[in-house]
């Protein structure tokens, strides 16, 4: 497998302009060669920018997926690259209904690093998820501008049995729950309500199709995924064991030495097109057609 140094060097022998597109799109192409399936890679550069815009998932994405998609032989599949913190629960919602729409239940997403959040929520949506040892994905608790929906409702729960309990603590709560809009609990809950809802769906549909009962497998996994009090945080990561641990069908990049040496090595050139260049997030396909979306 070409390093992290190799590729650079390969990059580097090239205009720079030209060479991050050619190295990304030659590995894509041998990725596609050796799987025998349409390759798609979804990648966002919040790594290498962290705290800009433009990095999560959105509704623009749909067409940089509609671009990808068009011209492909859907007869072959779909193994989806998955590297993003995640984003818009909506946005979510209609990318996947359109992968299905394309591909049907033939998408596998594959998880280089980082698939957080709403990445998370794509990966259950497909056959199977494949992970290495490096690879994390997260909690699908849904946020407001970065705050976790749970946690504003187990904040609101505490306050009022502590109000219950002795009513000379009711200035301090007004102070708290003063700064929430008026409809921001009951928001909070329909979100997460929609979130675990589309995913058990998901879940249930694909993945868990040929167990003995699916709704109930799928409920078990988003319970866990969108446990606030077990995950502690909507930035835990989630390794690879504790991922089959949940009850997730999870395949190990290193089954197949090839096929990890390939995935790693997109891995690699997607990095670096971020590290050298204004990308924000990239969507691309193994013959070259791609949607690339700049920092705003």
């Amino acid at each position: 497998m070409p390093s992290w140094n190799d590729i650079l060097v390969e990059i580097n022998a090239c205009p720079l302009e030209s060479s991050l597109d050619k190295v990304r799109r030659k590995y894509l192409l041998k990725l596609s060669e050796h799987t025998g399936r349409n390759v798609i890679a979804y990648y966002s550069g919040f790594l290498q920018k962290p705290g800009v815009g433009n990095t999560q998932i959105n509704d623009d994405d749909k067409n940089g997926f509609m671009a990808t998609i068009h011209t492909l032989d859907r007869s072959k599949g779909l193994d989806l690259i998955l590297h993003t913190p995640g984003g818009d629960i909506a946005a979510t919602e209609s990318i996947v209904h359109y992968i299905r729409q394309m591909f049907g239940l033939e998408v596998r997403a594959i998880i280089p690093q980082i698939a957080m959040s709403a990445g998370t929520m794509i990966a259950c949506s497909c056959k199977q998820i494949i992970m290495g040892k490096q690879s994390n994905i997260g909690p699908i608790d849904p946020q407001f501008n970065g705050i976790p929906c749970y946690g504003v409702l187990d904040e609101f729960k505490r306050a009022l049995d502590q109000v219950k309990l002795d009513p000379a603590v009711i200035p301090i709560w007004q102070t708290v729950i003063s700064k929430y809009h008026p409809t921001f609990i009951g928001e909070c809950q329909n979100a997460i309500d929609w979130s675990s809802q589309i995913v058990k769906d998901w879940l249930a549909e694909n993945m868990f199709k040929d167990r003995a009962d699916p709704l109930h497998d799928a409920s078990e996994v988003v319970n866990k995924l969108s446990d606030h009090d077990g995950t502690k945080t909507h930035a835990r990561h989630i390794h690879l064991e504790e991922a089959e641990r949940l009850g997730l069908d999870i395949t190990k990049l290193e089954n197949d030495p090839d096929l990890q040496d390939l995935v790693l090595t997109v891995h690699h050139a997607y990095m670096h097109s971020f590290a050298n260049s204004n990308c924000a997030r990239i969507i691309e396909n193994h013959i070259g057609r791609a949607i690339i979306f700049s920092i705003v």
